[in-house]
């Protein structure tokens, strides 16, 4: 139960963020350099693969390994849609898909 009440609370926070400026004051104070750089690559990681990019290319971009892409690729296929929604927010004008049945 307490977890959940933190785990609201961070949410929250992430809602009251305005602007970039803020958002990067925020991920810094929040996280480490790494742990910023290492979300990114999730996020870069989950566009390539809605964009069918090879797993090769992925790593090459990327620098993970084949099973962190595989990881990637479930999540984004997964029912929780996180990646999707923010990846269609970013790509407003053109929406993309994540590939099914990929691992």
């Amino acid at each position: 139960m307490e977890r959940q009440k933190k785990n609201k609370r961070l949410i929250e926070a992430f809602l009251a963020i305005e602007g970039e400026g803020e958002a990067k004051r925020f991920l810094r104070d929040l996280m480490t350099e790494g742990e910023i750089e290492e979300f990114g690559k999730r996020l870069t990681a989950a566009e390539m693969l809605c964009k069918k990019e090879s797993y090769s290319m992925i790593k090459k971009e990327t620098g993970f390994s084949s099973t962190t892409i595989a990881r990637v690729s479930k999540w984004l296929n997964g029912s929780e849609g996180g990646y999707i929604s923010i990846i269609n927010k970013l790509h407003h004008h053109d929406p993309i898909q994540p590939r099914r049945g990929s691992v």
